[in-house]
């Protein structure tokens, strides 16, 4: 095992990650702690105050053009590599190390456990709830509610850190079609083959994603 992290700093990282009232949406694993929210985090320099603010949705800063945000939202390609670190140490922690999830909840559950309900969370986005909505459409009532357009699922460029709605870019195969890989590695997947063959089992079975719009940007540099 060769970790940054050994068993006392993962549990307290763990304990923090997996707190709804800091990083454990609904929908995923949020870009920063919704604690800050209330209480931004605040740096002095030269005389002049930066601040950075918990932000669920669209960015408030001109920062990367203004249309792109790290401050709160749920990004697929962090949540993959969330769970690809959660199934690695699993192979080498097995069942015998267990934590809250959520952080409060008297719940005790296993790595494997956890990044099975982390994907669970992410793929939810795109399910329709008891009401046939899903998520990933928001507010759009057009999208949610009629029968032409309520099944055109997107991939968002990301996604609200606490409904789920899609934000950003509408057509980002790149990264979010990763969920399409998250479906495939849990519906094969088990505790008993991952202790078995370790992380091998985790490359065997998860899909290779074709980054499309990658592929078709570089298409188009070639020409």
């Amino acid at each position: 095992m060769l970790s940054i992290l050994d068993e006392a700093k993962l549990r307290r990282v763990l304990t923090r990650m997996l707190d709804p009232e800091e990083f454990l949406s609904d929908f995923g694993i949020r870009a920063l702690s919704r604690r800050l929210a209330d209480a931004p985090y605040e740096f002095r320099y030269g005389g002049e105050r930066f601040t950075v603010t918990y932000r669920p949705a669209e960015s408030d800063s001109p920062l990367f053009g203004g249309n792109s945000n790290w401050r709160g939202p749920i990004w697929l390609p962090v949540n993959a590599l969330i769970i690809r670190a959660l199934l690695q140490s699993y192979t080498f922690y097995g069942d015998e190390f267990q934590v809250e999830c959520p952080t409060g909840s008297g719940q005790l559950k296993t790595l494997m456990q956890i990044a099975d309900d982390i994907s669970a969370r992410l793929i939810s986005i795109f399910v329709p709830d008891a009401n046939g909505h899903r998520p990933v459409h928001g507010g759009v009532r057009k999208l949610q509610d009629d029968p032409h357009w309520r099944d055109l699922v997107l991939f968002y460029e990301y996604f609200h850190g606490d409904n789920g709605a899609g934000i950003g870019a509408s057509h980002q195969t790149g990264w979010t079609a990763l969920v399409a890989a998250l479906i495939a590695l849990f519906g094969t997947i088990s505790a008993e083959k991952l202790q078995h063959e370790g992380a091998a089992a985790i490359a065997r079975t998860a899909p290779k994603v074709v980054p499309v719009s990658r592929s078709a940007n570089s298409r188009r540099r070639h020409k």
